[in-house]
C-alpha cells in the first residue's frame, strides 16, 4: 500500500505542471500567509552559514522517498529554497516522527520541518517561524448531489465523521441538526459515502482532495462548500520549529517564507504538490 501510495505522488509530480497550466493557476486558490504589502528587512545573518532541517520521509506529499529512495516533497522543497533564498548551505536529515524533535533538543538539527502544527503544547517546546500551510475540513458528496453545505443546507440530512477528531467536534457543535454518524477510520468514512450509505462527510481537506482524485474514490464525489479553517479546531497552522530563544534563526526563516511568498515561489511548489485544490 505504501509503495503505491509513493507511485501516485510519484505520478503527480509528473502531471502537476500540466494540470497546473490548464487550471492558469487561477482555478486553485492558493491560501497566503503573508502580507504583500509589508517587505520585512533581511536579519542579521552573522554567523548564520548553514541550516541543518530535519524531517520525515513517510508523510507524502510534504515529504517521502521515491521508490529510487531520493527524498521529496513539498516540506523538502521549501527548505531547498528557503536555504537558496538567504544564500546558506542546507542539509535535510531524515528521522522517525517520534525522534524530531529531540534531534532540536540534543543540538543536532537546526529547524523541524516535517509538518508540525503551531498549538499550545508544541509552542512549550519549539519556538515556531509564521504558519506556511494549514489543513482546513471540507464536506464532500456525492458529484452528483445538489446539497447546499451550511447548517440549514444539511439540516436533516446524514453527515458522517470520523469519531473523536476536531471534525466531530465541529460538526457537533455547528452542524447541530444533522444527523451525525461516527465512523472508526477515513476508509469506512469514505466507503460508506460510495456505497450511499451517508449524504455527505466532513474531513480533512488535503488527504480527501487526494482521495477524490485517486483511483479509491471511482470518481464518486466532490467537495461540496467551503473550507473551514477555525483555530480553535483546526489549529493555528504549520510552521517550522526551532529551539526556544533561537531568534536569529526565525527571524531569517521567517524573511525567507514572505521573500518566498512575494515571489511566486511558494505558488509554484504549491501547485506542484497540490494540483488538486483543497480550499
Amino acid at each position: 500500500m505504501r509503495l503505491l501510495q509513493l507511485c501516485f505522488f510519484a505520478l503527480v509530480l509528473v502531471v502537476a505542471p500540466a494540470i497546473a497550466r490548464s487550471a492558469e493557476h487561477n482555478a486553485i486558490f492558493v491560501p497566503s500567509f503573508f502580507d504583500p504589502h509589508h517587505h520585512p528587512a533581511k536579519p542579521d545573518m552573522t554567523g548564520l552559514n548553514s541550516i541543518r532541517f530535519v524531517t520525515e520521509d513517510d508523510y507524502p506529499p510534504f515529504h517521502f522517498a521515491l521508490p529510487d529512495g531520493t527524498l521529496a516533497g513539498f516540506d523538502v522543497d521549501l527548505a531547498r529554497a528557503i536555504c537558496e533564498e538567504l544564500k546558506v548551505a542546507c542539509t535535510i536529515q531524515v528521522r522517525r516522527f517520534d525522534l524530531l524533535a529531540a534531534a532540536i533538543d540534543d543540538n543536532q538539527a537546526d529547524a523541524l520541518l516535517a509538518a508540525l502544527r503551531i498549538d499550545a503544547q508544541n509552542r512549550k517546546r519549539f519556538d515556531f517561524t509564521a504558519p506556511y500551510y494549514a489543513t482546513p475540513a471540507r464536506f464532500v458528496t456525492s458529484a452528483k448531489s445538489t446539497l447546499v453545505a451550511t447548517p440549514e443546507g444539511l439540516a436533516g440530512k446524514t453527515v458522517g465523521v470520523v469519531a473523536k477528531t476536531a471534525q466531530e467536534a465541529y460538526l457537533t457543535t455547528f452542524f447541530p441538526k444533522v444527523k451525525r454518524k461516527s465512523y472508526p477510520t477515513r476508509a469506512a468514512l469514505r466507503a460508506a459515502l460510495r456505497k450511499g450509505e451517508i449524504d455527505a462527510f466532513f474531513d480533512d481537506a488535503i488527504s480527501s482532495a487526494f482521495w477524490i482524485a485517486g483511483t479509491d474514490s471511482h470518481g464518486c464525489c466532490a467537495f461540496r462548500g467551503g473550507p473551514y479553517t477555525e483555530s480553535r479546531y483546526f489549529g493555528e497552522g504549520v510552521g517550522i520549529a526551532v529551539k526556544k530563544g533561537n531568534k536569529q534563526l526565525r527571524d531569517a526563516l521567517n524573511y525567507a517564507l514572505a521573500a518566498l511568498s512575494a515571489k511566486g515561489v511558494y505558488t509554484d511548489l504549491y501547485l506542484k504538490y497540490f494540483p488538486i485544490g483543497f480550499y
